[in-house]
């Protein structure tokens, strides 16, 4: 089974950059779904509901919601079984509990859905 742990959370001022990981662990087996399925980072501010901010698909392919579009990249490392997000430009707003999601994947990954524990980010002066 796959377990995913995010980290690079922090407090920066606005204006300011953060960079979050999540890598994944696990058996040989279970990190080939890392490989083949969609990851995205998701937020959740207090009091809001969880949003989804950031996707890439196993091919590289990447949205945005659009309050992070052109400020916030994603990308994924398949030989570091890692994911990223690159933070520019940061507003208070962005304040919150970011959240790596692996799943779904083709086939027989298509029921895979695997959540890190979290890392908090505060934009804040």
């Amino acid at each position: 089974q796959v377990q995913l742990v995010e980290s690079g959370g922090g407090l920066v001022q606005p204006g300011g950059s953060l960079r979050l990981s999540c890598t994944a662990s696990g058996s040989t087996v279970s990190l080939i779904g890392f490989n083949v399925a969609g990851l995205g980072w998701y937020r959740q501010a207090p009091g809001k509901q969880r949003e989804l901010v950031a996707a890439i698909t196993s091919t590289g392919s990447t949205n945005y919601t659009d309050s992070v579009r052109g400020r916030f990249t994603i990308s994924r490392d398949n030989a570091k079984s890692t994911v990223y997000l690159q933070m520019n430009s940061l507003k208070p707003e962005d304040t919150a509990v970011y959240y790596c999601k692996l799943g779904p994947g083709p086939g027989p990954w298509r029921n895979l859905e695997v959540w890190g524990q979290g890392t908090l980010a505060t934009v804040s002066s």
